[in-house]
């Protein structure tokens, strides 16, 4: 079997599920607004899923490093993701939806991680590229958001979940298929979880990158009301999807080359300086076509930010705890910072709109960027 089939499983999992994310990022709130609910009603739904993710994504990399399989727990996961989103997407009351919402999110946010840390792995091995994988996963992301956008202009948002199950299918059955990792002879205990909350520069990482995670959570969940406020429709929301994700693609497709030259944190603090940059000026606009526009820069933000952080994270753990250092990483970039960027971002909307909310967003990155900076000129930000 050739090195690129035996990643065909995993591309079109990442592409599938991808595109089931995209349903929930770009719609869900457009979804809840039609069923009635304030905008801080949609910041507690949408933040109940970062904190489910606190708990699903360290407990389902540590079951994943104890038995050696990825495989496995990813066909759990989406077993889990299809029932609870049956009935989740069905619902329409606030206190049944947080609680509903909660055993979705539980199967639902660790499968992202977990895809990302097979590729990782599999790039490894293979001696390709992590990016030209993942990329994937922005291509089905950008394709759900252009097509499902216009989907559920014609039809309505309510009908939301047929798209999602169809997709979510998608990647069951290619899970089926997928190569998983290789079992080491290290049995992996709980207590050795505990060596990376005592790594103290991967600790310190993930603090101060979580103020421009933060601020790029508050947009997932906000950037579709934004474009609404300033006169836009569901069809629109997907089309910035669309611009944002393929720029993030094409990120993906061409960082392998960028790394080679600089270190990773010098990415980072760069990603940090343009998501200031953006921000601020998503504030200053009054015209959604504006806001789409400047959706193309989401891959110099969003990609270079999150390729630059994962390889940097990877060579901070060990390698017998990767998935759990992984989904350590990816319950800070999305869990933590998504409860704070929800319910932040969901109160400053409702009470002084977009703009302000965006206004704030760029001040978090700015202090980011600048701990960040400092983090790489002290000792810690030249430990990997």
């Amino acid at each position: 079997m050739s090195d690129q089939t035996s990643l065909t499983p995993l591309k079109t999992l990442l592409f599938a599920f991808h595109a089931t994310n995209t349903i929930i990022i770009s719609f869900l709130p457009l979804y809840l607004k039609e069923q009635g609910l304030s905008g801080s009603e949609i910041g507690w739904v949408l933040a109940v899923g970062p904190l489910a993710a606190i708990i699903s994504q360290p407990f389902w990399g540590y079951m994943s490093d104890k038995y050696k399989t990825i495989k496995k727990i990813l066909l759990i996961c989406i077993f889990g993701l299809i029932l609870f989103s049956s009935i989740f997407l069905n619902m329409t009351l606030f206190v049944p939806l947080l609680i509903i919402g909660f055993f979705f999110y539980f199967f639902a946010t660790p499968i992202g991680g977990l895809g990302d840390s097979l590729a990782q792995r599999r790039a490894d091995d293979l001696e390709v590229s992590f990016g030209t994988i993942r990329t994937w996963g922005s291509i089905g992301f950008a394709t759900s958001s252009l097509v499902i956008g216009q989907v559920l202009d014609m039809f309505g948002v309510e009908y939301m979940i047929w798209p999602y199950l169809g997709f979510a299918l998608i990647a069951l059955i290619v899970t089926f298929r997928l190569t998983d990792v290789e079992a080491t002879k290290d049995p992996v205990k709980l207590s050795d979880v505990r060596t990376l909350f005592q790594n103290k520069p991967f600790m310190l990482f993930l603090f101060f990158m979580m103020f421009l995670t933060i601020a790029h959570r508050a947009n997932d969940s906000f950037i579709g009301l934004y474009i609404e406020q300033l006169g836009g429709s569901a069809s629109l929301v997907g089309i910035a999807w669309f611009i944002g994700v393929m720029s993030e693609a094409l990120v993906f497709a061409l960082a392998g080359r960028w790394f080679r030259k600089y270190h990773t944190i010098i990415f980072i603090i760069i990603s940090g300086i343009l998501y200031s940059f953006r921000w601020f000026l998503y504030a200053y606009v009054d015209e959604y076509w504006i806001v789409i526009a400047l959706q193309v820069l989401h891959g110099v933000t969003f990609g270079v930010l999150y390729l630059a952080s994962l390889d940097y994270v990877t060579r901070l753990i060990p390698k017998l705890l990767q998935s759990s250092g992984h989904l350590m990483f990816y319950a800070t970039f999305f869990g933590i910072s998504g409860i704070i960027g929800s319910l932040i971002g969901g109160a400053l909307i409702d009470v002084y709109g977009g703009s302000t909310l965006y206004f704030v967003m760029g001040c978090i990155a700015v202090t980011g960027t600048v701990l960040l900076t400092i983090y790489h000129i002290l000792p810690y930000g030249k430990k990997a």
